[in-house]
């Protein structure tokens, strides 16, 4: 056998110590580990940013719409058939908000904030838990009908007797079957019923299981007078009917608001303006450029809207001078409002006529 030599054992230690060199240079430091690691955080981080959607809506100022002019169809946004018409000069826009819905990213969502033009909210705030897309577009639909309605009625009821229709009937109640949605109510326990509020009132002092009499008319129907037992009233103690009550128009001619891919109630002031302006002298407009915002009720009060703060920079970005604000949304108003734009503030429909006039006549209007 033969023993190895000095230069083989030192070959041989010297080819360990490069081996033992060389699986150190593979070995990761702590500070590659803390690099790899970082890097590979920031990759999923951009992922998540870039892809993954994020729970919130982005609002920001919508189109405004001048109730005075036409929709995109080229049809007059208020058109009145049987009845003379007014000339009109100026404008009164209606304003919306707009509300961005899926596909807001958490990198969106930063430029959309970073931008000053849009503000985030947690979409819970707009859509109830389950509630889609379409069943909320189907809900502003409704509310802007209904605000059209009511900005009908309050514009009309200034110069024109209304009539009280039964707007819904309780199934299963004294009044079911036995009068219908649409019926006209002309006497209610010997009371005479000339609005809405008539028909509760009537019923003051009642019991449930006293009978008392109604007169109503149905479409194309003779008067009638039927007795009606009265129920329980689930929120007092007198008795009940089943039916709810509402205010219209008795008039001759027609009224009709055409304007589409809008929602919500919050036109409802803008549109009863335009009625006033277009079938009572005096041109309210005057011609200049007005915008605003309110939900109106069928008696004229002006209530409070959301998005105030995005409305009055919309208004001022489509030319509007003066802005007619209702009165609960002053403060909001007047912290967001832009240079040149003349916040009115207003409280009824004709609260808002009459500062219109001071406007048109070079007077002080009440300010937000």
């Amino acid at each position: 056998m033969t023993e190895p030599s000095e230069e083989t054992t030192a070959a041989r230690s010297r080819a360990g110590s490069a081996s033992d060199q060389d699986r150190s240079e593979r070995r990761l430091t702590r500070r590659g580990w803390t690099l790899l690691v970082s890097g590979a955080l920031f990759v999923v981080f951009a992922l998540v940013g870039f892809f993954i959607p994020v729970p919130y809506v982005a609002i920001s100022p919508g189109p405004t719409y001048d109730t005075l002019g036409k929709d995109a169809a080229g049809q007059s946004v208020i058109q009145v058939n049987g009845h003379e018409v007014f000339q009109t000069s100026g404008e009164l826009r209606m304003t919306t908000v707009s509300l961005r819905d899926g596909g807001i990213t958490l990198f969106n969502a930063l430029g959309l904030w970073a931008s000053g033009r849009f503000a985030l909210a947690p979409r819970e705030e707009y859509f109830k838990p389950g509630e889609t897309n379409e069943q909320v577009r189907q809900e502003n639909i409704q509310q802007l009908q209904d605000s059209q309605t009511a900005a009908q009625v309050a514009a009309l009821r200034r110069k024109f007797p209304v009539k009280v229709l039964a707007k819904t009937i309780v199934s299963g109640s004294p009044a079911d079957k036995v009068l219908a949605p649409g019926d006209r109510l002309i006497v209610v326990n010997g009371q005479t019923v000339k609005e809405a509020t008539d028909v509760r009132a009537a019923l003051n002092g009642t019991k449930p299981g006293q009978t008392v009499q109604i007169t109503f008319k149905s479409d194309g129907q003779a008067e009638r007078t039927v007795p009606l037992t009265l129920a329980q009233r689930p929120d007092g103690p007198e008795g009940f009917m089943g039916l709810t009550a509402v205010d219209r128009a008795d008039v001759p001619f027609d009224v009709k608001i055409s304007l589409q891919d809008v929602g919500g109630p919050s036109a409802g002031l803008m549109f009863a303006l335009a009625i006033v302006d277009k079938m009572e002298p005096g041109d309210l407009a005057g011609g200049r450029h007005i915008a605003g915002t309110g939900e109106i009720s069928e008696k004229g009060v002006v209530g409070a809207i959301g998005g105030i703060s995005f409305k009055v920079v919309g208004a001022r970005e489509a030319g509007a001078t003066d802005f007619l604000v209702p009165a609960h949304n002053c403060a909001e108003a007047k912290t967001a409002a832009p240079d040149g734009l003349n916040l009115i503030k207003v409280s009824t429909l004709d609260e808002a006529i009459a500062q219109l006039e001071n406007l048109k006549a070079g007077r002080p209007t009440a300010s937000c």
